[in-house]
């Protein structure tokens, strides 16, 4: 089941060419994740924050401009024991915008090391699967 969020891009992410700047992508992938994991896990006390992101990439297919609605689709493509894998399509009226995937892992900031997925959050996530990527 994919989790969708919607930005409107702002004059302060585009560039020179007035397309959206690269970075700004990973911007919204971020949010998009965030507000993913206030549906499902509703744990949003940052000083109790379980995770990090281990890996991040994207793929632009074609340009997004300043005011474009653009649609971030989120979903969980593996669930492992101590992290999880997401795949992110953002899009807008003319179509795929681009496409990318992150690795978020459950992490203990105090002992700097990755642990174990609560059984809980690991059926909530298998619950969120899907093959589509």
């Amino acid at each position: 089941m994919a989790h969708d969020w919607k930005v409107k891009v702002r004059a302060s992410e585009t560039d020179g060419l007035g397309h959206v700047s690269n970075i700004s992508y990973f911007i919204y992938i971020e949010e998009a994740r965030i507000e993913l994991f206030r549906e499902l896990i509703t744990m949003m006390d940052m000083k109790e924050w379980p995770f990090i992101l281990a890996s991040a990439s994207c793929d632009y297919i074609q340009q997004a401009y300043f005011d474009d609605i653009l649609h971030i689709s989120t979903t969980v493509t593996h669930v492992g024991h101590s992290s999880f894998s997401l795949h992110h399509e953002i899009s807008c009226e003319r179509g795929i915008i681009a496409k990318g995937n992150s690795v978020v892992v459950h992490f203990n900031f105090d002992t700097q090391k990755s642990e174990m997925l609560p059984n809980q959050w690991k059926d909530i996530l298998h619950q969120h699967k899907t093959t589509k990527t």
